[in-house]
């Protein structure tokens, strides 16, 4: 059962009323109403036209989400501003206790915003509950963050002098987020920011935003100042807003390689800290001595869980040559067993993609493989899903004997595709992995220390997996990316965040005897 979003006032979440704005209703029969920005505490309409919130298995409008004006914007960063300069003060003891009370509010409401998230993105249910997990993990290792941020001290660094290193917020940051992970990614950055004494302004994907929207009533109700953490929804117009105010310090991305890097341009340009993780390309490895069933198993899971949308999605599968056709009969059978459908039934394991545009793209690069002379192995086009005509569903397709110049194993897909790429050996294995212009994740299955060894030394990628299908990171260690992957020089996640969201002053310290 849903709990109520946007309207009713819940007891034990003890919110607080404004004037200009009372939160929508949320029950479990969408639609819903308008998606609102949370500003200086309080839930307000965005100034202008947006844009509906579709479920993408039934094509069916859920929400309305309104753009955010420049003068939301403004709103937003000044309300920070006021809220920094008391927050940057307050003992981080203090400034960890509503990460503890967001962190229990989380894993009280999992089930609630897996079901949200669900119906507004397309995904399982099971994918949504893992995606929660993510981000709550993050929220766990941020309250650690008295013991990151202590940066630093030495004695007698010169005759009768002492030096500390003291780390310092910088005022108010922003983080503009994906369709593809609405729950997690925002916990990437929000509980670091705040942690380590900043501000801090989220603005979703106009989407899949209902789920950032419960996101933010949890916060409201943990205990953080108003105007300290907030909510701007948007589009092009609000994310340039964000990048061009002069009262933001930093900014966050995940998206797209192209879009990545204008952010990256943008925001370096106009003075700001900025870490823009970007597209991928990622790559399999299987060898001679691998577990066949276990790396087919994986590689499946791999390329086509959350409908292949994610950007650790590794699909494109190098082979060594003497069980590539065993090895490609197992991907098959593997990929065929999958279920493709509503993503909260329970037997459903690949769910819709998030748009019909997006949905007609990967069709798209299918009919690009096939044109440029990949075998297709296994088609996935016919993907309809009984009861929902409306859906954007794609089953998994497999292409065999890919050549690495194909566009299917240059560019990214973000579908549920995958291409197999027969190579001699483990060194022509890494050198079609590093020919690619990305390096955010690849994996390696084999029974082989040395064949490791090699790849986990000369892989040129950020995220590096063995005999795991996916190589993500435990949230107290950074998701690295490589290349066109990522743009800046601190990840998201862990101890890089420490780094991203302070500076250093270093005070020397000299008490010249009487």
């Amino acid at each position: 059962m849903f709990y109520l979003l946007f309207g009713k006032c819940r007891k034990d979440l003890l919110r607080r009323e404004h004037s200009f704005g009372r939160p929508m209703t949320l029950d479990a029969s969408p639609p819903w109403d308008d998606v609102q920005n949370y500003i200086d505490g309080g839930w307000r309409t965005p100034s202008g036209d947006g844009q509906d919130v579709v479920n993408p298995a039934t094509g069916e409008a859920i929400s309305y989400v309104g753009f955010s004006s420049e003068d939301d914007v403004n709103a937003a960063v000044h309300a920070g501003q006021e809220a920094f300069e008391a927050w940057s003060e307050t003992p981080i003891e203090e400034r960890i206790q509503p990460l503890f009370e967001l962190k229990q509010s989380l894993e009280d409401h999992q089930d609630e915003l897996a079901e949200i998230l669900v119906r507004e993105h397309g995904k399982t249910f099971a994918e949504a509950k893992g995606e929660l997990r993510r981000g709550i993990e993050n929220v766990e290792v941020a309250c650690g963050t008295p013991s990151m941020m202590q940066a630093g001290h030495l004695p007698n660094a010169a005759p009768e002098i002492d030096e500390t290193a003291v780390r310092k917020p910088l005022g108010v940051f922003t983080a503009i987020t994906p369709f593809n992970f609405p729950g997690m990614i925002p916990l990437w950055f929000l509980p670091y920011a705040v942690a380590t004494g900043n501000a801090f302004i989220l603005k979703p994907s106009e989407q899949d935003p209902v789920v950032a929207q419960r996101l933010f009533e949890l916060i409201d109700a943990a205990g953080f100042p108003d105007g300290l953490v907030q909510l701007v929804n948007g589009s092009v117009d609000t994310v340039n807003a964000l990048l061009d105010h002069d009262g933001i310090e930093g900014v966050s991305f995940v998206g797209s390689t192209p879009v990545a890097k204008t952010i990256y341009e943008r925001a370096a340009a106009n003075g700001k800290r900025v870490q823009a993780q970007g597209g991928a390309k990622n790559h399999i490895i299987v060898t001679e001595t691998a577990d066949l069933d276990f790396a087919a198993k994986k590689t499946v899971s791999s390329a086509c869980a959350c409908g292949g949308e994610r950007c650790l999605a590794n699909d494109v599968v190098v082979v060594e040559e003497g069980i590539y056709d065993e090895f490609a009969s197992r991907v098959i059978e593997e990929s065929k067993a999958q279920t493709v459908g509503y993503g909260l039934d329970s037997e459903t394991d690949i769910g819709a993609l998030i748009t019909p545009e997006h949905e007609s793209r990967v069709r798209d690069m299918i009919a690009t493989g096939i044109d440029e002379g990949a075998e297709l192995l296994l088609d996935g086009r016919d993907g309809a899903v009984d009861g929902y005509e409306n859906g954007n569903f794609l089953a998994p397709t497999v292409f065999g004997d890919v050549a690495p110049e194909m566009t299917v194993a240059r560019e990214e897909i973000f579908g549920p595709v995958l291409g197999l790429v027969p190579v001699e050996n483990v060194d022509e294995a890494i050198e079609v992995l590093n020919r690619s212009d990305f390096g955010n994740a690849a994996s390696l299955f084999t029974g082989s220390g040395a064949d490791a060894r090699a790849v986990r030394h000369r892989a040129d990628v950020g995220n590096l997996g063995v005999n795991t299908g996916t190589a993500a990171p435990m949230a107290f260690f950074h998701f690295g990316g490589r290349k066109a992957s990522f743009f800046g020089d601190l990840h998201a996640q862990g101890e890089d965040m420490i780094h991203f969201y302070t500076d250093k002053t270093i005070y020397i310290e000299r008490w010249p005897s009487a």
